[in-house]
């Protein structure tokens, strides 16, 4: 896979080079300006994916998109969450916050490449491969006794003491020896929702949603109520389509 990244920040730029080379993607070139941006994608072909911080040092990167007809996918990247509305109507993959955590940036990789492969396959196959892939049930121990969980009797899943646990619909919970990240990619998108680092809940479980501070949401869900659960700002966009498809 080919990756540009438009980034101003040399230190930044070399930095953010390596996560990506890291996840054994090509970085095809590093440019610093929305005007060097415009002159190399009249000129070159368009790589697969671009990443894009949106305060250069001659402007905002969306004066790219103004300029020239940009045919690859892009992952915004910034200190701010003030211009995400407008990074989202720009149908980008996603919005990522510095500094950029390299698992954030691996999970955004890996939904730019769910989502080519959803040009590959037609809805029929496309659901059932994933209906083969994630997981139906969970198997637990307590004591010497092993549990099987059923997916559709867990409300949510979430991390404490560097561990991972899952909450039944009985609030009961579970250690998992899974991490969150493995988890994440175990279960169904369309039922699950990773809210924030810490928590992954299930659709069916939401009981309230709540305006929160600095644009965040807030949400109950029927059972868990052991800490509050908070949809972190990079993420609201996302959660609101979510739960509206």
């Amino acid at each position: 896979m080919k990756i540009v990244i438009i980034e101003d920040e040399k230190p930044a730029a070399r930095l953010l080079k390596r996560k990506v080379e890291n996840l054994n993607c090509e970085v095809i070139a590093v440019l610093s300006s929305v005007t060097e941006s415009i002159e190399w994608f009249l000129q070159n072909e368009h790589p697969d994916l671009v990443l894009v911080d949106i305060q250069l040092s001659d402007g905002l990167s969306f004066e790219i998109f103004e300029q020239v007809e940009i045919k690859s996918s892009v992952i915004f990247t910034t200190a701010y969450d003030e211009y995400a509305l407008k990074a989202f109507k720009l149908n980008s993959i996603d919005y990522l916050l510095k500094p950029i955590d390299e698992n954030e940036l691996k999970a955004a990789i890996e939904k730019f490449l769910s989502l080519q492969n959803k040009t590959i396959f037609n809805q029929q196959s496309l659901n059932n491969v994933y209906s083969s892939n994630f997981k139906k049930r969970f198997v637990v121990k307590t004591g010497n006794i092993i549990k099987i969980i059923d997916v559709n009797d867990i409300e949510c899943f979430y991390s404490a003491f560097k561990s991972s646990f899952l909450t039944t619909i009985e609030n009961r919970s579970f250690s998992l020896d899974d991490s969150m990240e493995t988890i994440e990619k175990e279960v169904d998108k369309e039922c699950f929702f990773r809210v924030n680092r810490q928590f992954i809940i299930n659709l069916k479980a939401i009981k309230e949603i709540s305006v929160y501070s600095n644009s965040r949401l807030k949400i109950s869900l029927n059972n868990y109520k052991e800490e509050e659960i908070i949809v972190s700002r990079e993420k609201v966009q996302a959660f609101k389509e979510w739960i509206s498809r």
